[in-house]
């Protein structure tokens, strides 16, 4: 994983941008794996690992209303807890992922299902994906993902020019 990572960071250096992330599911991992790159500290701000739903709305600011009414497993809750850390960190990009990796289903939602989203100058995406394996393989799965989708991101913004 630490090549996409490594990728990421240097975006990041590239662009002389920030990064902070919100998790859920992965429980820190995504965080451990930019922080396990030499340098990360020049590209990433911090993370909010915000693994009780309640948190997700007092610290990173997704609606409660949101959180009530569909749960935290949902595309919408990922891109609110990606803009969420961006803005409480004041880095230009916020990473997140919320899910289910098991063993027992989740607001209705079957194991496996993990949403990732990034929030940046340029607006917010978010990617719903249905993940197999033990709940060890969905969270390095979920972390793999989550810094794929970013990475996309950042080629996109560079080959568009700078932003923000």
């Amino acid at each position: 994983m630490t090549g996409t990572a490594a990728d990421v960071l240097s975006a990041l250096r590239q662009a002389e941008q920030t990064v902070a992330v919100a998790e859920s599911l992965t429980g820190g991992l995504l965080a451990a794996e930019l922080v396990s790159v030499p340098g990360a500290s020049r590209g990433f701000r911090g993370s909010v690992t915000a693994y009780a739903t309640e948190l997700k709305s007092s610290v990173l600011g997704v609606d409660s209303a949101l959180l009530a009414d569909r749960g935290a497993v949902d595309a919408e809750v990922a891109r609110q807890m990606a803009d969420g850390v961006r803005r409480l960190m004041h880095a230009d990009w916020g990473v997140s992922t919320t899910g289910v990796a098991g063993p027992e289903p989740q607001d209705g939602q079957p194991v496996g299902t993990v949403f990732v989203a990034v929030a940046g100058p340029d607006g917010q995406s978010s990617s719903r994906l249905r993940l197999s394996g033990d709940r060890a393989t969905i969270r390095r799965m979920a972390v793999t993902a989550a810094l794929e989708l970013l990475n996309d991101r950042l080629n996109e913004a560079s080959q568009s020019g700078p932003v923000g």
